[in-house]
């Protein structure tokens, strides 16, 4: 014999008798949803005598049992039962087969390896309407708010019916009022939460006449009604009346992106699903739902501005006053739980229902004493276990609780890694290019990660593609093989490791999958676990690097020739003397060292020559770029200067006709540019003259120190028709050093130019200063031993020795 277990008390903890009285409230629960569920049974059976006899709709069954029994002064049920007693035996006839038209598969779906039927638990044990609508009445049972409620339709309707968007509204005194939705965005649902009694708006429509309205061609329906959300996005959508008292419930809306007309087959299972919402949807009529406490509300406002885990609990009480378990009044949006319930999934929920575990710990008591005292409650941290999914979850929390009048406001601290470690496998996916899928065999859901969605090109409200769609985005010629690895994974429970390609709408991407099945004790696979990962970029790598291969062995012959002509062209025409050259009372070094890298000349040069009024000119340069053409401009400006020169042009005019020059043999080719240093002295008066067009600073190696020469005006020549060079004057003493160079002496990768300048004048001091005949090599040994550029240095020294 059963007993009660709330009925005796004898030697059990008032935290025993809290749990006792819950379990005995949800058996008593369970057994209503029961008799609902038995109840909707024999209405839907005896609907279908009516059907199948009369030529019934649907709705016109209901009307007729409805009205047959106010007509005898029956009940409904009563009216059910004596027209099933009425069935009389009628040959069986085949019914056709269910066409794509009817919302049914293909005749040939079945034998496709892409079709769920072929491996769905459920599929092999009953027919999938009534596994749906089985499964649905589970999971509306749990739905705790109209918003579940949504998603419960949305999740069940999305696969075999394609639904992508719910929305659910109540009859308040004549008025619509949204209260759930799934798959609509916030702002849609925030334009259209009351809808008037205004003719022209569907829903409203379908609840005033208790007639369900299924919109199938936009251009058509928005004629007749004012249409919710785009018509380029929803291309059908169904308005169903909700089931109660009379028609004026309210009525429940399903948005699809198929283009195709509702089927007979999707019209009634939408009815049914909408009949099993009834009982559901009962408790959150706005009459009764609308009236919500105030200071809860106020409490519920301040808790919307704050982050982190925050709850209001009112405490539940016996009959003697003893507190038997909470309710979760309000709840911030950033709460959190264990199971991955969020802000309003935690509102009205029982603690005790919700958390069994927490009754008779340190945690109850803390609430207990928080509660009666006053006293704040700051509780060590401590594990709780929770099974989600099946799966044991383990978290550790801090939780803290204080009076607030009569109820408790509670927050939490999670400290377990679960959030960081969720982060870290969202990055890794990321970073690698994959994502996780799964699929649950038995309910027939498919959950991916948020990089899958991204790799396939399609949005998180589309869901994710089904077994049946997944030929849609493989490329054709993958789809054999493809096929071949479906067959083993879920017909014969062998693991995968197979490449494919699929279509977006970024083109075609390189994927791969590599899953396994989770079979029963049978070897039957129940559930499949997989990544994808996209390829595409590595794909992508390999291709442009067969690519720069071929062109490497094309291009390696010409570039060796042309460096060979280019080095052969520059020795001819920039010859480097061996020895120190005297010229007008200066000792003249040059050093040109070529980079250690590539195969191409560069543009680097020089010239210092003895001018025929006695004088003598120097110049150093460095044209952009390499190859022939660097070459053909280095000549062309180191000739064309001296000329200038010879023929009495001061300095600043020469280097504003080079620049011309430079602009005019570039006019409607990719522009060139260079930097030129152009001295002349004078040994009567021992004076430089100096310009530079854009050049580095000369230095001055003088009494042990090194200076860098002010920079007059001079831009880049090539750079502008208009540049303007202003000329410098510079006295020599016995023993200074002038040093005239290109960037390469300098320049290293990555390193700020000026420490370039820097190390250059210490090496100079260290190399000048001695004394060596060598100087210039000591000078290029203390700075790089290999070099990314070419470099050319020219030393400028006056003797001490030299008369006055």
């Amino acid at each position: 014999m059963e007993t009660d277990p709330t009925a005796t008390g004898d030697g059990a903890s008032p935290e025993v008798l809290a749990l006792a009285k819950v379990v005995a409230r949800l058996r008593a629960e369970v057994a209503d949803l029961e008799g609902l569920a038995s109840a909707t049974a024999v209405v839907e059976r005896a609907k279908g005598v009516l059907m199948a006899r009369e030529g019934f709709s649907a709705d016109a069954a209901y009307e007729a049992l409805v009205r047959d029994a106010a007509l005898r002064s029956r009940t409904l049920m009563e009216q059910c039962w004596i027209t099933l007693g009425g069935i009389r035996p009628r040959p069986a006839a085949v019914p056709p087969p269910p066409s794509a038209a009817d919302g049914g598969p293909a005749p040939d779906a079945g034998d496709s390896v892409f079709s769920s039927d072929r491996y769905l638990i459920g599929h092999r044990a009953a027919s999938g309407s009534r596994m749906l609508l089985a499964r649905l009445a589970g999971a509306l049972a749990g739905a705790r708010t109209p918003d579940d409620v949504a998603e419960v339709l949305r999740e069940a309707l999305r696969g075999p019916l394609a639904v992508d968007g719910v929305m659910i509204y109540l009859n308040e005194s004549g008025r619509l009022e949204l209260v759930g939705h799934a798959g609509v965005e916030e702002a849609l649902a925030a334009q259209w939460r009351d809808i008037p009694p205004v003719p022209g708006v569907a829903p409203l429509d379908a609840t005033t006449s208790g007639e369900p309205r299924w919109l199938d061609d936009p251009e058509r329906d928005a004629e007749t009604y004012q249409l919710i959300g785009s018509p380029e996005r929803w291309r059908t959508r169904a308005w169903i009346p909700l089931p109660g008292k009379g028609p004026t419930a309210g009525s429940i809306g399903f948005f699809r992106r198929r283009a195709a007309p509702f089927g007979d087959a999707d019209k009634d299972l939408l009815q049914r699903a909408v009949l099993l919402c009834g009982g559901a949807l009962r408790a959150f009529e706005p009459s009764e739902a609308g009236q919500e406490d105030e200071e809860v509300a106020a409490v519920q406002a301040v808790l919307d501005t704050l982050p982190g885990s925050t709850l209001l609990l009112s405490p539940l009480r016996s009959p003697d006053g003893e507190v038997e378990d909470y309710r979760v009044e309000a709840a911030a949006p950033g709460a959190v739980d264990v199971a991955g319930r969020r802000g309003k999934e935690l509102v009205g929920r029982r603690i005790l229902e919700t958390y069994p575990t927490v009754a008779g710990t340190a945690l109850w008591q803390g609430y207990a004493e928080a509660l009666e005292t006053g006293t704040v409650y700051e509780g060590e941290p401590f594990e709780y276990q929770e099974a989600v999914g099946g799966v044991l979850e383990t978290s550790v929390f801090s939780v803290r609780a204080a009076r607030l009048g009569d109820r408790l406001v509670v927050s939490w601290i999670r400290h377990d890694t679960g959030e960081r470690e969720i982060r870290r496998i969202a990055t890794m996916g990321r970073l690698g290019n994959l994502g996780w899928a799964e699929w649950d065999l038995t309910t027939d859901t498919i959950n991916w990660s948020e990089q899958v969605y991204t790799i396939f090109g399609r949005m998180p409200e589309q869901g994710p593609v089904t077994l049946e769609e997944l030929p849609r985005y493989v490329v054709p010629d993958d789809l054999p093989t493809l096929a071949d690895a479906v067959q083993r994974l879920l017909g014969e429970g062998a693991p995968v490791d197979q490449p494919f390609r699929v279509v977006t709408a970024t083109g075609v991407r390189h994927l791969r999958i590599v899953a396994e099945a989770e079979t029963d004790a049978a070897g039957t696979p129940v559930g499949v676990h997989g990544l994808f990962q996209d390829l595409t970029p590595l794909r992508d790598a390999e291709l442009a690097l067969l690519e720069s291969e071929r062109s490497v062995l094309l291009q390696r012959g010409m570039l060796r020739a042309e460096r060979a002509i280019a080095a052969g062209l520059r020795s001819a025409l920039l010859p480097v003397p061996e020895q120190s050259i005297d010229l007008v009372g200066l000792c003249v070094d040059v050093a040109y060292v070529p980079s250690d890298t590539g195969v191409n000349v560069g543009g680097d040069w020089y010239s210092a020559i003895e001018l025929p009024d006695g004088s003598a000119l120097f110049v150093v340069g460095d044209v952009a770029g390499h190859g022939l053409e660097a070459v053909g401009t280095m000549a062309q400006l180191r000739f064309t200067a001296k000329g200038m020169i010879v023929t009495g042009s001061a300095l600043p005019d020469a280097m504003s006709r080079l620049n011309r020059l430079l602009m005019h043999t570039t006019t409607g080719l990719p522009a060139t540019t260079a930097t030129m240093i152009m001295m002349r002295y004078r040994p009567a008066s021992r004076r430089m003259s100096w310009v530079r067009a854009g050049h580095l600073p000369p230095l001055l190696v003088r009494g042990g120190e090194a200076r860098f020469l002010p920079l007059p005006e001079g831009p880049l020549l090539g750079a502008s028709f208009d540049s303007a060079y202003v000329e410098e004057t510079l006295d020599l003493e016995p023993g200074d050093h002038l040093l005239l160079y290109t960037d390469g002496l300098i320049e290293v990768p990555g390193e700020d130019i000026g420490e370039g300048l820097v190390r250059l004048a210490e090496a100079a001091v260290g190399a000048m200063g001695a004394g060596s005949p060598d100087a210039l090599a000591d000078l290029l040994s203390a700075l790089h031993p290999a070099r990314r550029d070419d470099v050319c240095v020219v030393d400028i020294h006056l003797p001490r020795h030299t008369a006055d």
